[in-house]
């Protein structure tokens, strides 16, 4: 697709680890890849988040994330970690939201979930995980909706599609489209889980994307030639 090149995709990037198994090297490493490769943030673990900062001299953007990957966590845990993570180094937070909550249409119980978390990091850029595709298959597109509606009122900064590690799956076209028409500008949006080519980050993109949360961000950007 025209109108995107590898320099403008690479800084609209959360260079991602997040596997339970990813070792102290393994952080090290994702860091200085995600300096060379001219990415928006590198996103860790909260409980490698000192380990990224401590390895990080050209100044990489930290983000952490917070319940995840259920979002079945207590909002004051979740608070926590989210206030823990930026202690450590993170100027951003990707927390997830309790998906049986909006479910059930508890919004006022999402959107105090939401509240907690910015309450206590509230200088970080909050992205709020809303597992766009259980949303949607379990409860259709108006849930989906209402979902990024109470994130917003809450205080959050993006709506972010998925962990990447929900059966449903990851990010689409469809709930992109449909997060971006109901943000309206006014928050991001990022799309993340299952974008591994340049075509899938591209498509993400045009319907609306404002960040992308990639691990494999060299095959991605390598795709744009």
């Amino acid at each position: 697709m025209p109108g995107w090149n590898r320099d403008q995709v690479a800084k609209l990037v959360d260079h991602t680890l997040l596997k339970p198994e990813a070792t102290t090297e393994q952080v090290v490493a994702v860091v200085a890849e995600a300096a060379e490769l001219g990415v928006a943030a590198v996103c860790v673990s909260p409980s490698v988040v000192a380990v990224a900062a401590a390895a990080n001299p050209a100044g990489v953007r930290i983000a952490a994330v917070a319940g995840f990957p259920s979002g079945k966590h207590l909002p004051v845990v979740k608070a926590q970690e989210a206030a823990l993570a930026v202690a450590a180094g993170a100027a951003e937070i990707d927390m997830v939201i309790d998906v049986g909550a909006a479910l059930a249409g508890d919004f006022a119980a999402v959107g105090a979930d939401i509240g907690t978390v910015r309450a206590a990091a509230p200088d970080a850029v909050l992205k709020v995980i809303l597992e766009s595709a259980a949303l949607l298959e379990l409860g259709g597109d108006a849930t989906l909706v209402a979902a990024c509606r109470a994130a917003e009122d809450a205080g959050a900064d993006f709506v972010k599609t998925s962990t990447g590690f929900h059966p449903s799956g990851g990010a689409s076209v469809r709930a992109v489209t449909l997060m971006a028409d109901a943000v309206g500008g006014r928050l991001g949006v990022k799309a993340s889980g299952g974008i591994r080519t340049a075509d899938d980050a591209l498509a993400m993109l045009e319907a609306g994307a404002t960040r992308l949360g990639l691990s494999g961000t060299r095959a991605v950007l390598d795709g744009l030639g």
